[in-house]
């Protein structure tokens, strides 16, 4: 590997290029076209190729790999500070660099394209299930204005698509042909999100990883394909602890003079697998999971001292260093407090 640092502001048209050696002595500013950046890289000694993780920069990572360089990846909010007074492409790029070479700065590691369409599956359905929570809304909204109360829930639906098909129900023709037109568009999207469902199920039986991740209790088929197309080889991480902080569930922490303050969940992390896991530790809080928790366990415990919801979140991040040691050792799921017992 040379000695050359590249970093690089990527655009949609026009990419910003500052290269400079590891000890900070700039060779070249660049403006290069999208045409232009892959031929100039190919012709660049084997370097280290600095670009923000965003949107495209996975796609550039995988390419600028096969050319032979090797490439990093650096979250926007860690490569800001970096940034000499006036904001524009220029200043990025140099700040890329001037990122890099920080001994203690933190990378994002590229996705691979079997990653990133997972993660557009998983997406899709999420897209879908935003839109059909709309339209459930937009007619409860519509029958409340005509004087028929409805509580929040997909699972109203029925008793609110018999009221709109009983033609001797008070509604005006005009409000029925909506109402109507709602519950075609409410199915439409009910048919894809199954759909996107099963296709996802499917990927997660056939990935040996999600299979080992689903013996664990709270763990179903998307929060496994949710792990493997948005959450880094479990290496990256140190420990348990660095992942389930690298997922934001941990406190926040604002601490000064010695003095520890911890306040609410940082919730600054992979959102996706976050809301999974918390789920998922919700399905064992309720009346049906409380059956399977061991008495005078730790989960015990926890329940009899503290709100369900708090309860949950601490869950959680067991559950997601869990989810490290599983992958990490290649283990499936063993309970502790059963194994405790034992």
């Amino acid at each position: 590997m040379k000695n050359m640092m590249i970093g690089v502001d990527l655009a949609k048209a026009v990419f910003q290029v500052h290269g400079a050696l590891r000890t900070g002595e700039v060779q070249f500013r660049k403006k290069l076209t999208r045409k232009q950046f892959p031929a100039f890289m190919a012709q660049q000694e084997p370097s280290m190729v600095i670009f923000e993780a965003c949107g495209s920069a996975h796609f550039w990572a995988r390419e600028m790999e096969a050319l032979g360089h090797e490439v990093k990846l650096i979250a926007p909010q860690y490569v800001r500070p970096f940034v000499k007074r006036q904001k524009n492409d220029a200043a990025d790029a140099e700040a890329l660099v001037i990122a890099a070479r920080q001994p203690e700065m933190r990378f994002v590691e590229p996705k691979t394209v079997e990653q990133q369409s997972c993660a557009a599956v998983f997406r899709g359905r999420e897209r879908l299930v935003h839109q059909r929570t709309a339209d459930v809304n937009a007619l409860r909204a519509l029958l409340y204005e005509h004087g028929y109360v409805f509580p929040v829930g997909m699972s109203h639906l029925n008793r609110m698509t018999v009221l709109v098909q009983d033609e001797t129900v008070d509604l005006h023709a005009l409000i029925r042909e909506e109402c109507l037109d709602l519950l075609v568009q409410i199915a439409e999207k009910t048919a894809r999100i199954i759909e996107r469902t099963t296709k996802l199920k499917t990927l997660a039986a056939q990935s040996d990883r999600a299979r080992r991740l689903q013996t664990m209790p709270g763990v179903g088929p998307l929060t496994a394909v949710a792990v493997e197309a948005f959450g880094p080889a479990m290496v990256e991480f140190k420990t348990g602890r660095n992942f389930a902080a690298w997922l934001g569930l941990v406190p926040r922490q604002h601490s000064s003079g010695g003095k520890e303050r911890l306040g609410r969940m940082t919730k600054a992390g992979q959102a996706d697998i976050r809301r999974l896991l918390i789920i998922g530790a919700m399905s064992r809080l309720n009346w049906l999971g409380q059956r399977t928790i061991v008495e005078g366990s730790w989960l015990s415990r926890m329940l009899m001292r503290k709100p369900k919801m708090l309860v949950a979140i601490a869950l959680a991040n067991k559950m997601a260093r869990q989810v490290w040691a599983m992958l990490t050792k290649n283990k499936d799921y063993s309970d502790p407090a059963i194994a405790g017992v034992a």
